[in-house]
Parts: C-alpha cells; sequence; structure tokens
C-alpha cells in the first residue's frame, strides 16, 4: 500500500504535484508506542491532500543512530530511479535527526537530477505533545514540490527554515531550533503563505558532480579522530590499522593537531592514507597557511568533520592523490 492510493481513495485532484515520501524511520515517524509507517504519517496530516499527490514507500525503518553507510547506497540508488520518471516533481526523505546532515551532504553529492531531494526531520515523537513531526512533513513535502526547490540541490527542512544539505548541522540536543548553518546561514523560510529563498548554494551539487554509486557496493573506510589537549597518535594509529583509507581530524579552532598528533599524521600519510584537516569549534573555515612546505594534510575549508568524512569516502572512490583529493575539498 502507498499513499497515492490512499490519496486517490480521498478525492485528491491529479492537478496536484507528485511528491515521492521515501521513509528511513526516526523520531518524526515514531511514538512512545513505536514506530509508525510512513503511510500511517502522511494519512494523519490531512492538509497533505492538499499539497500534492504521494507516493511513499519506507526503504527501511531505523534510528537515526542506527543509520550506516550501507543504508547511504541502496537510498542514493532508489531516489535517482524514483526521479528519473518525468511526472515526480520531488522527493521528501523522512529520516532520523542525529544524523540526518550527514544523509543529506551524501545524497547532495550522489542524486543525478535538479529535482528537489528535501530531508526533513523532527525532535519530538509523532504523537507527543508539541510534536513538530507533522509540521516538518508537511513543509517538506511543500518544498520539494515547488518550481522555487528545484536546482538547489539536498535540503533540509525542519522548523520553518530551508537549509543546505552541505551546510547544515544539528546544533542543540532536543530543543526544535536545533538546525542551523552555522555562518553561512539558511537559504530560506517557509512560512504558511509562501516559500521564499534569499540566497543559493554555489558549491557544485548533484548532477554537477562525479560521484557515481549506481554500481558501487562498498565505501571506503573513514575514521574522525578528535583533537584535544594532550592528545598523541594512538587513535590515528588504530584507525590506520583497522582499514581506514582516510582520517578527519577535529582540529583546534585554528585548524591544527598537537604536535604528536602531527608526526603520527605524517607517517599515515607516507603509508597513503589520506588525512584530512577539519575544525572542532564548527565555524569558520581552515587553510594552509604555509603553502610553501611540503605538508601531507588535505585543508578541509568549512566542513564540519562528519562532511569531510562523507566527502572523503567518496573522493576515494575516484583517486588517492593528494592534490586531487585538495582540489575536490576546494570545489565540492
Amino acid at each position: 500500500m502507498n499513499a497515492s492510493s490512499a490519496g486517490k481513495r480521498a478525492g485528491i485532484p491529479k492537478k496536484l504535484p507528485l511528491v515521492a515520501v521515501v521513509a528511513t524511520g526516526g523520531t518524526i515517524a515514531n511514538t512512545p508506542s513505536g514506530r509508525l509507517h510512513a503511510v500511517e504519517v502522511a494519512d494523519a496530516i490531512p492538509a497533505l491532500r492538499k499539497i500534492a499527490r504521494l507516493e511513499v514507500e519506507e526503504l527501511f525503518r531505523v534510528a537515526s543512530s542506527a543509520i550506516t553507510v550501507e543504508n547511504w547506497l541502496p537510498l542514493a540508488r532508489r531516489i535517482n530511479e524514483i526521479l528519473a520518471r518525468p511526472e515526480v516533481k520531488g522527493v521528501v526523505v523522512t529520516h532520523g535527526s542525529n544524523t540526518v546532515e550527514e544523509t543529506g551532504y551524501f545524497l547532495g553529492l550522489t542524486v543525478k537530477s535538479d529535482k528537489p531531494v528535501v530531508l526533513t526531520a523532527a525532535q519530538r515523537q509523532f504523537t507527543t505533545l508539541s510534536s513538530d513531526s507533522p509540521k516538518n512533513f508537511l513543509q517538506a513535502v511543500r518544498v520539494a514540490a515547488s518550481d522555487e526547490a528545484r536546482g538547489k540541490g539536498a535540503l533540509v527542512v525542519t522548523n520553518d527554515l530551508i537549509n543546505a544539505a552541505r551546510d547544515v548541522s544539528k546544533d542543540i540536543s532536543t530543543r526544535l531550533e536545533t538546525y542551523s548553518s552555522r555562518d553561512l546561514g539558511a537559504l530560506g523560510f517557509v512560512d504558511d503563505d509562501q516559500i521564499t529563498f534569499y540566497r543559493l548554494p554555489v558549491k557544485p551539487h548533484t548532477h554537477a558532480t562525479p560521484f557515481d554509486v549506481l554500481r558501487l557496493r562498498k565505501l571506503p573506510r573513514v575514521d574522525i579522530i578528535y583533537t584535544y589537549a594532550g592528545a598523541d597518535g594512538a587513535l590515528i594509529e588504530a584507525a590506520v590499522a583497522q582499514g581506514a583509507k582516510g582520517v578527519v581530524i577535529a582540529g583546534f579552532p585554528t585548524g591544527s593537531a598537537t604536535p604528536v598528533m602531527d608526526d603520527t599524521i605524517r607517517r599515515a600519510a607516507m603509508r597513503g592514507v589520506a588525512v584530512v584537516m577539519t575544525n572542532r569549534g564548527g565555524m569558520g573555515r581552515v587553510m594552509d597557511k604555509k603553502r610553501n612546505e611540503a605538508r601531507p594534510l588535505i585543508w578541509g575549508d568549512n566542513l564540519t568533520p562528519v562532511k569531510a568524512r562523507v566527502l572523503l569516502m567518496l573522493a576515494l572512490t575516484a583517486t588517492r592523490n593528494p592534490a586531487a583529493l585538495q582540489k575536490i575539498f576546494e570545489k565540492y
């Protein structure tokens, strides 16, 4: 059963745009007594019937903390299949909140269509007091059905905000205003009367990227290592020993690590491991301040550590050359 058949029974006009909903679980479909099927969630929001015809499918049903890299590949492939259908206006992905920023960026790099891919999540369970689940679901469908969202890549829509998947992060544990694009700001707003964009994402995305996951069965292992006072290189060595092809350093806010970690990074780079430096502070960009010296690092620009991991996994499917990897990080 899908929501489109339910919609026909409810008399939804055929002239409304067709939006596909791909559900993956998360709080947005959760209740104190268990997770609802995505069709049940859609049927419980009557306002959806005035916005779009829905086709709802549940690809998997898990908490956000249970999402794995192995889930991303079939998700991207399925969305590419759906968007290849001319009659589909856009896709909404319902998702758990803790990892939606990572899944969103992955889809923004691997979906090959300029149609909207809108991810949404929730902080409060579907049937609890002041739940944000119904409104976030409704707003995500509104954005996916809009002409304005086309060509803007993967988006995360929650709490009246439209954020670019590349830029957004979950910054607060439980409050509704958790999602932000930090120092870059939201792309736009979802108000009751209209959808308004105020800026565009300028980094290449979706069909403008070279990353093809159609036949890809596995992504290279990439680990994130946190920097702190007195940190040594033991965790970097452990990651390499476990088969990591790349390591992302969540560095000090200035984009640096401890001297002991630097020594370990050099040894890892000599073994062919790609090492990306990012900033644990979450805002601003890191860059190579010593361009004239031979340094093994790839610089992550303004990507958060988790976003840099996503990009590095995909980049390593194309190249291991540090200079080529650096160009990828500067471009995407």
